[in-house]
C-alpha cells in the first residue's frame, strides 16, 4: 500500500494555501509522483473541504520553480502547473513550497495559457518578493509555456501511467 503525503502550498508570508493528502505513487527522472482518485478533497488554508471530482496526479520535481498536476477527463484542464519555489521535503510524508501565483495550464482542447499575472504583480508588492524570486518565477513561466505547449516531457505522455494508477484504482 502506498503511503500518504501531506502537501502544503503556502503563500510567501508563510500562510497555508492549498493543502491536501495524496498517495505516494513513485519516483522517476522527473521527480516524485503523488496521486488522488476521483471524489477526493482538498482545502484552501483552514477553510472547508473542496471536492475534487476527477482523478489526478501531481509531480514534484527536484530543484525547479514549478509543480504540475495532470487531470483525468472529463476535467477541461489537462495540465495545471503552479509556479512555486523549489519543493522542500520536510519529511518523507510532507512536502511544501511557496505558491508564486503564476500558473501555466493546458486545456484539453489544446490551448496553453499563462494565468494570474495580475495576482503575481499584486503579491510582489504585498509580500515584497525579492528580485531574484520574481526573475525565477518569470523564467519558469516562460519555460513552462514552451514545454507544456510543445508537449515536452513530462507534459507529453510521461504522466499517463501514473494517472492510470489512480484513475483505475490500482494505487493502494
Amino acid at each position: 500500500m502506498s503511503s500518504q503525503v501531506q502537501v502544503n502550498y503556502r503563500k510567501y508570508d508563510g500562510t497555508l494555501h492549498w493543502n491536501l493528502r495524496m498517495r505516494r505513487l513513485g519516483e522517476d527522472e522527473h521527480g516524485v509522483w503523488l496521486g488522488l482518485p476521483a471524489d477526493s478533497v482538498m482545502r484552501k488554508g483552514d477553510g472547508p473541504e473542496v471536492p475534487i471530482e476527477c482523478a489526478h496526479v501531481a509531480l514534484f520535481p527536484r530543484g525547479t520553480w514549478w509543480t504540475a498536476v495532470f487531470n483525468a477527463p472529463p476535467r477541461s484542464t489537462e495540465v495545471y502547473c503552479d509556479i512555486t519555489t523549489p519543493v522542500e521535503w520536510v519529511s518523507p510524508d510532507e512536502v511544501t513550497m511557496v505558491d508564486l501565483d503564476l500558473d501555466v495550464l493546458r486545456k484539453r482542447a489544446g490551448a496553453t495559457l499563462l494565468v494570474d499575472e495580475d495576482e503575481f504583480a499584486e503579491h510582489q508588492v504585498r509580500y515584497g518578493y525579492p528580485a531574484d524570486v520574481i526573475a525565477q518565477a518569470e523564467a519558469a513561466g516562460r519555460w513552462l509555456m514552451e514545454a507544456v505547449g510543445g508537449g515536452a516531457e513530462p507534459f507529453g505522455t510521461a504522466y499517463r501511467p501514473w494517472l492510470a494508477m489512480v484513475a483505475d484504482g490500482t494505487a493502494g
